[in-house]
Formats: C-alpha cells, structure tokens, sequence
C-alpha cells in the first residue's frame, strides 16, 4: 500500500508541478532575449561593417555604413539650389546692387548739369530777343533744348526710385517659397546621407550579424542585433488550475543547470489564450494539459544566455 501511495506522488508531481515535496510550485521554460535590431532606413551596398558577433558596443558607436556616392552628390546639388534661392531673395528684397544704382546717380548729376546749362541758355537766348539780338527760331530751339533736359532728369529721378525700391510683395512671396523649398530639399539630402551610415541604438552585445561586407542590404531589413543588458525574459507554462494563482508583478526564482543562485524573475505578461504543446515540454502527459504562456523579465542574470532551459519556482 505504501509503494502504491508513493507511487501516486510521484506520477502526480510529474503531472502537476509543484505536487508534494515542499508545496513549492515551479514550472519549465527558457530564457529568451529583447534584441534590438539596427537596419538601414533605404537599401544599399554595405561599404564599411564595423560589427562583430560577441564584440560589446556603446550606443552611438558605429555598426555600419552603407555607400553614399549617390547621396553626397544629391547634398551637393541641393546646397547649390539653396545658395542660387538665397541670392535671388536677396537681390529681389534689396532691390538693385549698390553699383547699379551709382551708375544711376552719377547720370542724374550729369543731366541735372545739363538742364542748369540749358536753363541758364534760355534766359540769356530769351534776353537777347527782347533787344532783337536773335531770332524767334533760337529761342524755340533753347526752349526745346530745356524741356528735353528736365525731363530727362525727371526719367532718372524716377528710375533711381525704382532701383532703391525692394521688388514688389507677389515677387517676394514666390522668391521666399522657392528658398524655403530649396531648403527643405538640402535638409532631406541630408538626411539621407546620415541614414547611410548606422549607429548602434542602444549599448550590449553584438549577438548576430546578418550581412556580410559588400552584400546589399535592404530597406529596414535588419543587419545586426544586439542583445542589450538586462533583456533577458523567461518563458515558462502553467497550467491552467495555476493561472488564476499568479499575479503580475509576482517575483519567481530562476535556477538552471549551471546557473549561479540569486536569480529572479517578475512577471510582466501572461497570456489569455492557452495552448496545448508548448516547445520545452516533451513527455506525452505534458503535451496533454492545457498551459498557459507567461513571460518574465529576469534581473540578475549572471551569465544567463537565450535558449537556455529553465525552472521558476514561486517564491514561499
């Protein structure tokens, strides 16, 4: 009778976790990484690959780069659009340059100049009639040579206000809409350029390099990933007369061959739908429950690695 009791215990402890022994429940699962993945923003030959699997990074430190012939070229040409809208808006929001409005200046002196000489003509031609010195006709021809003078000052008075004046408002708008474009397009180009080159995200380990030097890459497709500190998580089964028990946020110990004593996981995620074979349970009677998939963030790792098979056990 008593090897039969035994008997009974030992076939449930192996069905229901946690079954005799100390009451302790604990439950199969494995370790599993949060990697972070760092991939090209656009497709490209790989030029420069600076990752190697196991080697441990610094955010910022550079992983790869892509060829960027292309780009720098299209920055070039973007600057040169910009510098051209820049000097356009410029010129049309001061009006002439100063030496064109010199020239201009200088020429309404000298015909300022001349009108005086053919004024002071006229008085003297017009003095001269009245004594019948000359004729009518030079008078007229005096005159004609006044009114010519004035008005060619006049055509220069309002020719330097025209030069001094900034362009006209509808002129302006279009030439300020043409520099912000041009801006907008140096800064894309830009931007593009620097995608060419991948920094690491985030510091941790180089777990897996997908590409190698020379291989064309493809947009968002992932070249390295890298297994930052503390992204480790335990996944592990329970069964469903368990799943109402444990709560998120619970803290279970972790113990594994070879595995250092002080490991901890909390809860953070448990599953609502349940399933039926989970892939670190092999014996028939296992595959036969139903278990629900619960993740665990693991502190204290000490060596941890992903994949490896673990057992949690709920704190006492």
């Amino acid at each position: 009778m008593s090897a039969f009791v035994d008997w009974i215990a030992t076939f449930a402890a192996a069905i229901f976790p946690g079954f005799g022994g100390d009451g302790v429940p604990s439950y199969n699962g494995y370790a599993e990484g949060d990697y972070v993945y760092a991939a090209p923003a656009a497709a490209g030959r790989i030029a420069q690959l600076d990752a190697v699997e196991g080697m441990q990074v610094h955010k910022g430190d550079l992983l790869f780069r892509l060829e960027n012939s292309q780009q720098v070229a299209a920055l070039n040409a973007a600057k040169a659009n910009a510098a051209v809208a820049q000097a356009n808006l410029e010129n049309l929001s001061t009006g002439s340059r100063l030496p064109e409005i010199d020239v201009i200046r200088a020429t309404l002196d000298q015909a300022r100049a001349d009108q005086t000489l053919a004024a002071s003509t006229l008085a003297r031609t017009q003095q001269l009639r009245a004594s019948g010195a000359v004729s009518q006709a030079k008078v007229d021809v005096d005159q004609a040579s006044y009114d010519s003078a004035t008005a060619h000052v006049a055509q220069l008075e309002a020719q330097l206000k025209v030069a001094e004046l900034p362009a006209r408002n509808a002129q302006r708008v279009a030439a300020e809409a043409s520099h912000t474009a041009a801006l907008a397009q140096e800064a894309g180009a830009q931007s593009a350029l620097s995608d060419r080159t991948v920094d690491a995200p985030v510091g941790g380990l180089v777990d897996k390099v997908y590409y190698d030097l020379g291989e064309v890459a493809g947009a968002g497709a992932p070249v390295v990933a890298i297994l930052p500190p503390n992204a480790l998580k335990a996944l592990f089964f329970v069964p469903e007369p368990d799943r109402a028990q444990i709560k998120l946020g619970e803290v279970f110990n972790v113990s594994c061959t070879g595995c250092a004593s002080g490991i901890t996981a909390k809860v953070t995620r448990m599953a609502s739908s349940p399933q039926y074979t989970p892939p670190i349970i092999y014996s028939r009677e296992e595959r036969a429950r139903l278990v629900f998939r619960v993740e665990a963030r693991v502190n204290n790792a000490q060596g941890l690695l992903p994949g490896q098979p673990l057992t949690l056990s709920a704190k006492p």
